[in-house]
């Protein structure tokens, strides 16, 4: 009697309980992740209920604002298989909405976008110039309507800080866009040669159009274009073999127009790199602070540390264990900024800007790995 008494009152408890019935089912498919933003969105009634006690399959984003436990295990490290950059994309869009804005744009760029838009008119061909890393987010929107119908030739610098499967899903997406690209180590000088070669290919029906009005032949002219310190000085610097532009890891150190004689055949323009007046897309811009793309003093370093942090430990190539591992601190990704103090107390006398500084600097020179931050549209 007392054993079936108590295997019914087992059994209405478990009936009762909501995390046993279809709304588990429902969590479980969600691929949405449930981050700290969404619950602000949830009445109070639902906000209040305590959180529930059984792990949603794909685990929980991190928590900007702390609220997770710092003692939990990495939640990707049992579902890698089911990541999804846009659910990434969607978390970053959410972390970024409570930050200031970041805005950068110097005067010197305003009077460069004037004069480039002039000599673009006599351009046979345009080589633009993006980060490897973030090729979305180094497009420049209006660079479509400059160029017209123009030839132009896509560079993905940087190619050795992103994995080898990063650069083919590149390559095979630009492909069925019918996009010529070509990938460049502007530090190294690969890719360089090859970017020459295809420049005046495209270029070659210049001079057989002069040719045919009685012209004699001219230089090919290249215009190379791209946002602040995405390689462009240095790329024309290995064409050259010598340094004819000056070039520095920092954005904004070209501030003029600039052509240069490349051989007999090839005039190339080095221009400042050029950026939106206004950048709409913050998850863009934060990615472009990450990457060292725009000025320093336009972004808060302990932001964007903490969001990449954030975003680190969510990609299955780095995770909590490597971000851990490099400065032996035992603690859960789950709030970026709570892994930004932390790292401040343990290695910089709890100076939060020189610890950012440092996840930054150590992202930026691949000791997290060779990664990119974007993938191709689907």
């Amino acid at each position: 009697f007392y054993a079936v008494k108590m295997a019914i009152q087992v059994s209405g408890a478990w009936l009762n309980n909501p995390l046993a019935t279809g709304d588990i089912l429902n969590q479980r498919r969600s691929r949405a992740p449930f981050t700290a933003f969404a619950a602000a969105a949830l009445p109070d009634a639902q906000a209040q209920l305590p959180p529930p006690t059984i792990q949603i399959v794909g685990g929980r984003s991190p928590d900007w604002y702390g609220n997770g436990s710092l003692h939990s295990s990495n939640p990707f490290e049992d579902c890698q298989e089911e990541f999804d950059w846009t659910d990434l994309e969607a978390d970053l869009y959410h972390w970024t909405k409570t930050l200031r804005p970041v805005q950068w744009y110097p005067g010197h760029i305003a009077k460069t976008e004037k004069e480039l838009k002039e000599q673009l008119k006599l351009m046979d061909v345009v080589i633009e110039v993006r980060d490897a890393r973030i090729p979305m987010s180094t497009s420049h929107p209006q660079m479509d309507s400059w160029l017209g119908n123009r030839n132009r030739i896509l560079v993905l610098n940087r190619e050795d800080m992103i994995s080898t499967a990063d650069r083919n899903d590149w390559a095979a997406y630009y492909a069925r866009q019918g996009t010529k690209v070509v990938f460049s180590n502007g530090q190294l000088g690969m890719g360089a040669l090859k970017l020459g070669r295809l420049a005046k290919s495209l270029a070659a029906d210049v001079n057989i159009r002069r040719r045919a009005k009685g012209l004699l032949p001219r230089p090919v002219r290249a215009g190379i274009v791209g946002y602040p310190n995405v390689g462009k000085s240095s790329l024309i610097n290995r064409l050259l073999k010598r340094r004819m532009c000056p070039a520095a890891p920092r954005p904004g150190v070209t501030r003029e127009l600039k052509w240069i004689r490349f051989g007999k055949d090839l005039e190339l323009l080095d221009s400042p790199g050029i950026i939106p007046m206004r950048i709409s897309d913050q998850s863009a811009a934060i990615k472009l602070a990450m990457c060292d793309d725009i000025g320093e003093r336009s972004y808060n370093v302990a932001d964007v540390a903490a969001i990449l942090v954030q975003m680190l430990s969510r990609l299955p190539s780095v995770g909590d264990k490597v971000i851990c591992g490099r400065y032996k601190i035992a603690t859960d990704l789950r709030c970026g900024k709570t892994f930004v103090r932390k790292l401040a107390v343990h290695l910089f006398n709890g100076d939060s800007h020189q610890a950012a500084f440092r996840i930054l600097s150590d992202f930026r020179k691949g000791k997290f790995g060779w990664i990119a931050l974007e993938r191709p549209p689907r």
